[in-house]
């Protein structure tokens, strides 16, 4: 017999922050394909599946979303402001991958567009995404320093 929760649970994600080295270090977004936030620019994420970590499903997603397959990330953090994601109680985590350059990218599975901007010069973000940006922007002088 299953064993039933009586406390509401809520949805898990995981987001990639992918950043690009360089003079003008570059952040890899989606164009998001459906609602909510259709149109927006957010990070490569989606919802984890029950038989991966947070983790596998970052990575997941980054390549369904992005084609770009990575080996290694790292976690930012965890993000679960109440009122995050308009479908739900949703909670992320999210990641950080370095590459060495901007690599060649294209949408797809639900994401409309993927592309490369500057750090300097990012479009507004779907979610919570503008938080998670400036978290990674406090990491990356010693991010990128350490590769």
């Amino acid at each position: 017999m299953p064993y039933t929760y009586k406390y509401p649970r809520p949805s898990v994600t995981a987001d990639t922050v992918v950043i690009a080295k360089g003079e003008e270090p570059q952040v890899l977004l989606v164009q998001r394909g459906n609602e909510p936030f259709k149109g927006c620019w957010a990070f490569p994420g989606g919802f984890m599946n029950m038989d991966e970590t947070t983790e596998q499903c970052a990575v997941r997603e980054l390549e369904e979303e992005t084609s770009l397959k990575v080996n290694e990330v790292r976690q930012i953090g965890a993000y679960s402001k109440l009122d995050r994601d308009p479908r739900g109680r949703t909670i992320t985590v999210a990641y950080l991958a370095i590459v060495d350059a901007p690599v060649a990218v294209k949408g797809q599975d639900d994401a409309a567009k993927a592309a490369w901007f500057p750090l300097s010069a990012l479009p507004p973000l779907a979610f919570d995404h503008s938080d998670i940006i400036q978290d990674v922007a406090r990491l990356i002088p010693e991010t990128l320093s350490s590769r």
